[in-house]
């Protein structure tokens, strides 16, 4: 017989634990899954490590490694600098692992619950940064890749869909604006969490330390205080629940199924596949463009960014540190935008439906990919990061749609599982993005072209990539009946993962506005971070304009 310890400790984790009781406001769902959120969206903000860290051991200066020392050597060698190409395996592994374990665990986070996923996530993610501190401490490459990579990397898998099905289930209304509100978190992590690093860095360096370990122990305290608070505030409604006086409008029944599809099956239906290539193709464009933003601009307009009529290669040290200042002003612009359009798209996806919104996406997409070769010939660096900035809202947009997308096609059951294995999606895009424009680019520069046409191919390249996800996009439709589970085999899944209270008298039929003082508070605890990081964004904008 277990002990009492032990049966209270199931009790607390348990998903029927967490069935939201009469009193409970819903709203305070999108700030716990934003507190998890902003935290492992620091994932983007990474590469702010990856220079200090390339001097961990010179301090001042990289300490080369000797000639024909490897990738697999610099896993273990203590007695000389890592090259930043080699730390940025961190950032592949950070995707290829949110990926790759959303799918491989989304089945098991519907049946245990937001909670515990949410949880797990914390445990992973910040002692996977601890596990790094100890590395860099060590100086042992490979501690930083277990404990960042592989392990962070599965909290980040966990943490991101862990709130997913929660938010669907509880806004059957706004669906979009739901998870568009949590998933913006996510491109906003290195919005705080950017800054934040290089102050923690500032403080904690001297001349023998860069003060990267230091920081990631500070860091993975604060994260994983607010993952546990998110997490500890997860609740779910029963299956039967919805929001008071609500009623699908006659558009909405037209796109929304009443019907579930169990995750077992996703794979042998095409709409899946379908939406599969949709995302995959929207995220390769956006991701590969991300990649090379700032280095595109300076290379494009060069001189013309600080009033000098001048090509790239003809710049002095001191125009170089200046037009760089400006691309990172217009590198926080695009975070900007990549945050907005996952709330701005998402929210308009409520109002003209999912696949309305994507081929928004792709149409606009297009012409404004086609446009930007013409708008560098022409010098218009307006329009040219005007037509950046809405290509990647579209970016943002598209990871926020997606969930909806799937919950309208599939149901709302076991959405969060469907949506894990869609990721792998995203998974194949973080590859194929910046491969294609990498190897484009060296590609142009090989045939002798001037820095500041090598991405004209490419643009059209990454349009040929969204026609396709057009194409895509426009040939779904409504899911077989054949594919949906019957009303037996719903009511056994919603038994089997506990989605059933036992005392549904207990169990709230509607979401009054009480207990207000929480959900302001919550919203204040993420919220005041978020602006934080938008004042800091904004003041390198400035840099910009």
């Amino acid at each position: 017989m277990p002990s009492s310890t032990s049966q209270v400790h199931a009790s607390f984790l348990s998903k029927q634990r967490i069935i939201a009781h009469s009193g409970f406001n819903r709203w305070l769902m999108p700030p716990a899954a934003l507190a998890i959120h902003l935290c492992i969206g620091m994932a983007y903000g990474f590469s702010v490590f990856w220079l200090p860290l390339s001097k961990a051991l010179g301090i001042s200066e990289s300490i080369a490694c000797s000639t024909g020392t490897g990738f697999f050597q610099q896993l273990f060698v203590s007695n000389c600098d890592w090259k930043v190409s080699t730390l940025g395996w961190m950032y592949t592994l950070f995707f290829v692992l949110l990926g790759s374990s959303a799918a491989i665990w989304g089945g098991w986070l519907e049946k245990v619950g937001p909670r515990k996923a949410g949880l797990i996530s914390a445990l992973c993610w910040c002692g996977g940064m601890l596990i790094s501190a100890l590395g860099i401490y060590l100086h042992q490459f490979w501690l930083m890749l277990l404990g960042s990579g592989v392990i962070g990397g599965i909290g980040l898998g966990l943490g991101y869909i862990s709130p997913v099905s929660t938010l669907i289930k509880w806004f059957p209304d706004k669906r979009g604006l739901a998870t568009g509100m949590a998933i913006m978190g996510f491109g906003g992590g290195a919005m705080i969490g950017s800054p934040l690093a290089v102050e923690l860095m500032a403080h904690f360096s001297s001349a023998t330390n860069v003060g990267v370990a230091s920081t990631f122990v500070v860091m993975a305290c604060l994260y994983f205080i607010f993952m546990v608070g998110g997490a500890l505030t997860y609740r779910i409604p029963a299956s039967d629940w919805k929001p008071k006086n609500w009623q699908p409008k006659a558009a909405q029944t037209t796109r929304m199924t009443p019907h579930h599809v169990h995750v077992n099956k996703i794979w042998g239906i095409p709409q899946f596949w379908l939406v599969w290539l949709v995302l995959c193709m929207n995220v390769s464009a956006g991701i590969g463009i991300i990649g090379m933003a700032s280095p595109m601009l300076q290379e494009v307009f060069a001189g013309n960014l600080i009033g000098q009529s001048l090509s790239f290669s003809q710049l002095n040290e001191g125009q170089l540190k200046a037009v760089a200042a400006i691309a990172a002003g217009f590198t926080a612009l695009l975070s900007l935008f990549n945050i907005g359009g996952r709330i701005a798209w998402a929210s308009l996806s409520d109002k003209i439906g999912r696949k309305a919104t994507y081929s928004v996406f792709f149409i606009l997409g297009i012409l404004l990919y086609l446009s930007v070769p013409f708008l560098a010939a022409v010098g218009s660096k307006f329009l040219f990061v005007a037509a950046i900035c809405i290509i990647i809202s579209m970016y943002g947009g598209g990871f926020a749609a997606a969930p909806a997308y799937l919950a309208d096609l599939f149901g709302t059951q076991m959405v969060g599982a469907i949506h894990g294995r869609l990721l792998t999606a995203w998974a194949t895009a973080g590859v194929v993005g910046p491969v294609i424009v990498n190897n484009m680019r060296d590609y142009q520069l090989s045939l002798g072209l001037p820095a500041s046409q090598v991405y004209n191919q490419t643009m059209f390249i990454l349009a040929g990539l969204l026609a396709v996800g057009l194409v895509c996009n426009l040939l779904i439709k409504p899911v077989a009946a054949k594919y949906f589970m019957s009303a037996q085999q719903l009511v056994e899944i919603q038994q089997h993962m506990l989605d059933k209270p036992q005392q549904s008298s207990s169990v709230m039929t509607e979401a009054p506005a009480t207990a207000k003082i929480w959900v302001v508070l919550a919203w204040l605890a993420v919220g005041l971070p978020l602006l934080w990081g938008i004042y800091r964004t904004i003041m390198s904008v400035r840099a910009f304009f």
